[in-house]
């Protein structure tokens, strides 16, 4: 990680809050200038605050990605007074966490998750395309989801967007090739955001300080693609023995029920991504040093970037 995004241009979605606040911190301390966009102009402005006063160069774009006005005006805002952007982060997501049955009359929870995972992403992605494409160089990171790979229960709504943002992703990565602009979709495991606080404890989770160096990580890099090893385990799982995992996938399903808010006993709406900051596990050198031999292995299996 000793490269630099020093003098780029990076748009980042969703973050006045959890990974995308995180990820503009750590993008800004690897010099970048950074363009941060969110609903919510107070927590914006906060967070343009905090990366100003870690030494980051910042600047805040109130925005709403689910409508055409909101976008447009925004990118020619950013365009007018910067000239440029380099390289954009799709970060904003909203997750639902219901089981099927509970949602047959709920269309608008796959509405809302298609409008913010899928649909703004690609308003954005095509408002900076062009400009991309005329400098013969851009970069876009499209944050998807470990579950798109493990088809894990109860996202429905949620994984069908993002796996519409990484069949797009691959498509448009085949036909800009020859413009210079590149994708990574990273497919994050569980992060502990207030995202996904409704739907109750459902494991381990990573911090969004990890999600964030994940990310720059794809930015400096700039790979096809990134994944962890539980997706790249249920990927092949799926191909070599799908019996096995689907009945697997199915005891998960019967052994975690639907939270209270899912059943509608707590309803609590669906929330832009937003996280809290925990403390950064520390690791010994051991361990560091084993976990950089598994990650260069891991690179040999095709779509890993451990």
């Amino acid at each position: 990680m000793g490269e630099t995004l020093t003098g780029r241009h990076v748009l980042i979605t969703g973050a006045s809050s959890g990974i995308g606040r995180a990820a503009a911190l750590a993008t800004a301390a690897k010099g970048a200038t950074v363009f941060l966009l969110a609903r919510r102009a107070d927590e914006l402005d906060e967070a343009v605050a905090e990366v100003r006063a870690a030494g980051g160069d910042a600047y805040g774009y109130p925005c709403d990605i689910t409508e055409d006005e909101s976008v447009e005006r925004t990118v020619r805002a950013i365009l007018d007074e910067h000239g440029r952007v380099d390289m954009l982060v799709n970060n904003a997501g909203r997750s639902i966490r219901r089981a099927i049955h509970r949602s047959t009359d709920r269309l608008h929870d796959f509405e809302r998750t298609m409008a913010v995972n899928y649909f703004g992403a690609l308003r954005l992605t095509l408002a900076l395309l062009p400009q991309m494409r005329e400098r013969r160089f851009g970069h876009i990171v499209n944050i998807s989801s470990a579950g798109v790979q493990v088809a894990t229960p109860r996202f429905a709504a949620y994984l069908a967007s993002k796996a519409a943002l990484d069949k797009f992703t691959e498509v448009a990565a085949v036909e800009t090739m020859a413009d210079g602009v590149t994708f990574t979709t990273i497919h994050m495991p569980l992060v502990r955001t207030p995202m996904i606080a409704p739907s109750g404890n459902q494991g381990p989770a990573e911090t969004p300080e990890w999600a964030a160096a994940t990310i720059v990580r794809a930015l400096i890099e700039r790979p096809r693609r990134i994944d962890v090893p539980l997706g790249t385990i249920a990927e092949y799982g799926a191909l070599l023995t799908p019996k096995l995992r689907d009945r697997i996938l199915h005891r998960y399903y019967r052994a975690l029920p639907d939270s209270p808010a899912a059943k509608g006993e707590n309803e609590a709406a669906p929330q832009q991504d937003s996280g809290w900051a925990e403390p950064s596990r520390s690791r010994s050198t051991p361990l560091r040093v084993t976990g950089t031999a598994l990650r260069r292995v891991g690179r040999w299996v095709p779509g890993t970037h451990w």
